[in-house]
């Protein structure tokens, strides 16, 4: 989830793994009695205990392995673990690992990785009611499937609606949304916000998403680094809500950020999918993470959601099985169960606040009495269903990781008037061809 690829692993991947882990990955006949999924937070791992772990065989033990993702905590453990998979004794090979968009693609044209229906089982008929771009950005160059996912992440704005009714009269998503229909618009806002004493942003990154998920070019064209007009239009518009304090300057992820969103905050909204809205801003807006998700702790249901100026989507986790592995059948079962069956999809979406990768059962919770309590009792799941259907991924590339955390880092400077805007695009060149010496300007 929080958030590029080492390129000399993926050639070791490649160069010295085929044959061996190839030839691994069909030993299913017999199951293993130890099921070890890599992971990088508990989100994955409550999923799989709410909704999976009764139908784990008696004689299986489930062995999380939990490794945090800063400082590339967890793809260094995860990189470490696949390269000595072959010579693993039975009860520590990895059979599970999950993997986030941004380094997905690290993974999926490799061994490492097992192929869904070939190789696991799952049929085209199974996976049929998965938006397709959550399988296009797991599919191979050859045209395999190598994960798959129980969530979708579309994105939207999460406003609070008691600054929403300050700024615009009203907290009701169709007149915000009319309100924030387009960045000209959205800019009105943020003027407006200011002009009362609000932030229309918590900071430099909130918005990053939404606009490096509209590019047109990827990152990264031959060996040339290329910039898509999308993300100068990031850095132009986020220098101005710096300068004219739009924005809090606080970094995406830091408790600055987040205290925006606290009872007595100033901040209008973020930008986020559903994963955000639920795993990340919700516990920030506690006052008292001891009385729990109740209206009336610190902001807790006094926000809503829109679509905001253009749709994107931001992240997703998707379920690997790895070659090798003696618990095929059993990776089968999961990945069948938590991200296939329909009835499972509608409770991860009513019962966690996912929106989840199976249209039938998102347009079944769009128009039941479904109320999202932190959002004042909003249905806001028909606003992800058109988007989570049109997006298009075919611009992501195996950089995306490294090229959004360094061109962030660079501007931050820029931002904060450290730097003027030459010296930053100059760091931003040094540091990402440290990262990836094979690429040029």
């Amino acid at each position: 989830m929080k958030k590029l690829v080492a390129t000399a692993l993926s050639v070791a991947m490649v160069a010295g793994a085929a044959s061996t882990l190839v030839s691994c990955s069909g030993s299913s006949a017999k199951a293993g009695k130890v099921l070890n999924i890599y992971v990088w937070n508990d989100e994955f791992k409550s999923r799989f205990e709410t909704y999976y772990a009764s139908k784990v065989p008696a004689d299986v033990k489930v062995n999380f392995v939990q490794t945090p993702n800063q400082d590339n905590a967890y793809q260094n453990k995860l990189d470490e673990v696949l390269k000595a998979q072959k010579d693993a004794a039975a009860d520590e090979k990895v059979d599970i690992f999950l993997v986030e968009a941004d380094y997905a693609l690290k993974y999926v044209d490799t061994p490492y990785t097992m192929d869904v229906i070939k190789e696991i089982g799952l049929t085209e008929a199974d996976l049929a009611n998965q938006f397709k771009y959550t399988k296009d950005i797991m599919t191979d160059s050859k045209g395999a499937l190598k994960g798959v996912s129980w969530q979708g992440c579309p994105g939207g704005f999460i406003y609070r609606r008691s600054i929403a009714k300050a700024v615009l009269g009203s907290d009701d998503p169709a007149v915000v949304q009319e309100a924030l229909a387009d960045w000209n618009k959205f800019d009105e806002v943020a003027a407006k916000a200011k002009s009362k004493g609000y932030f229309m942003l918590s900071g430099f990154d909130d918005d990053f998403r939404v606009f490096s998920d509209n590019v047109t070019t990827k990152w990264v064209v031959g060996d040339k680094i290329t910039i898509d007009p999308m993300i100068e239009r990031w850095i132009d518009q986020t220098k101005e809500y710096t300068e004219k304090g739009y924005n809090n300057k606080a970094n995406l992820w830091s408790a600055e950020s987040f205290a925006g969103a606290k009872k007595d905050g100033k901040v209008f909204g973020y930008f986020g999918p559903a994963w955000f809205l639920d795993f990340c801003l919700c516990p920030n807006t506690l006052d008292d993470p001891e009385k729990g998700n109740v209206v009336g702790n610190g902001s807790y249901g006094d926000w809503a959601f829109c679509k905001g100026p253009m749709g994107f989507s931001w992240g997703g986790t998707w379920i690997c099985g790895a070659a090798g592995s003696d618990n095929v059948e059993l990776i089968k079962d999961v990945m069948k169960t938590l991200t296939c069956d329909k009835e499972t999809m509608v409770k991860i979406a009513t019962e966690m606040g996912d929106f989840t990768n199976n249209e039938p059962a998102m347009r079944e919770v769009a128009a039941s009495d479904y109320k999202n309590e932190f959002l004042g009792g909003q249905n806001h799941v028909a606003l992800f269903i058109d988007s989570a259907a049109s997006i298009d991924k075919s611009c992501m590339s195996m950089y995306d990781q490294g090229m959004c955390e360094k061109i962030q880092a660079a501007f931050a400077d820029y931002f904060n008037g450290k730097v003027d805007k030459e010296t930053a695009w100059n760091n931003f060149y040094t540091s990402i061809m440290e990262k990836y010496p094979n690429l040029q300007k």
